[in-house]
This record gives structure tokens, C-alpha cells and sequence, in this order.
């Protein structure tokens, strides 16, 4: 499996910003009101954060010795997806947020920083939620090992 790549997190985010623009000026232009994410919103870009970290400490000890138990590589790879799911996830989140944020500063008047404290804490959680999953996905790397780099290159297990 690839690493999530800077091109893959940075499109997600553009993606994220055209998404929220788009979405406030087509209410705005419908004269409903804006979108405001909700409260919960950053606490469970947070958690979830957390939790992928917490789910990958366990690979990172058993690949350095550390635990009591081999590592188990359908898990790891689990982990690593989950890992790499949650960072675009989060550049998508923190993307549509900065979106949001980009539309209401491009109004007349700008609101409050309180009205737009979710918005705000959104596009920071979103970004806590990438780094948090790329270190996850770092947590979750398993060492290569010598034989893998020569597939079938010696005669091993072949009698003679």
C-alpha cells in the first residue's frame, strides 16, 4: 500500500473549498440562510482522530518488539486504510469549512467570530484529523524485510 500522498490530501481540499463556496452562494442566492456546521462536528473530527492514533499504537509496539504478540498484518493494513480514509476525510471537512469561511468574508459585512466559531473550529479539527491520520499511517509501517526486496532470487527451500 502507497502512502497517502500531498497531491491526494491537497485535492481533497480544494475539492472541500469549491464544495463550500458553492454550497453558501447557491443558499445565499435562494435567500435561505448560510450552512453552519454543527457543534459536534469538531469534537467527532477530534475523536476520531484519536481513536486512529489509539488503534495504531498497538501495530507500531509490535512491529518494534515492543509487545507480547506478533503483529498481525491484516490488521495493520486495516489500520492504514482507516489511517488514510481519515486524512482525506479530514483535508475534505477542513476544506468544505475554509469554503464557508471563504464566502462569508466575501460578503459586505462579515459576521461575528463568535457566529462563525464552528466554521473555525471545523477547518482546525479537520487539519488536526490529517495529521493525526498521517501519523497513524507512519504508526502502522511495517519493516520490510531482507527477502522481500528479492522475490524468488534465491533457490531457498529447494533441495538439491
Amino acid at each position: 500500500m502507497k502512502r497517502t500522498g500531498a497531491g491526494v490530501l491537497v485535492g481533497a481540499a480544494v475539492l472541500g473549498i469549491v464544495a463550500g463556496f458553492v454550497l453558501d452562494t447557491a443558499l445565499s442566492s435562494a435567500g435561505r440562510p448560510t450552512f453552519a456546521p454543527a457543534v459536534t462536528l469538531p469534537i467527532l473530527l477530534l475523536l476520531v482522530g484519536g481513536a486512529v492514533i489509539a488503534l495504531a499504537i498497538p501495530i507500531r509496539r509490535a512491529t518494534r518488539g515492543l509487545a507480547t504478540t506478533a503483529v498481525n498484518p491484516f490488521r495493520a493494513l486495516r489500520i492504514a486504510i482507516l489511517a488514510k480514509a481519515s486524512s482525506i476525510v479530514g483535508a475534505a471537512v477542513g476544506g468544505v469549512a475554509v469554503g464557508l469561511l471563504l464566502f462569508l468574508f466575501t460578503r459586505p459585512v462579515t459576521p461575528s467570530v463568535g457566529s462563525m466559531g464552528t466554521t473555525i473550529a471545523t477547518a482546525i479539527c479537520g487539519g488536526i484529523l490529517v495529521a493525526a491520520a498521517l501519523v497513524a499511517e507512519h504508526l502502522c509501517t511495517i519493516r520490510k524485510d531482507d527477502d522481500d526486496e528479492q522475490p524468488g532470487g534465491d533457490s531457498a527451500g529447494v533441495a538439491h
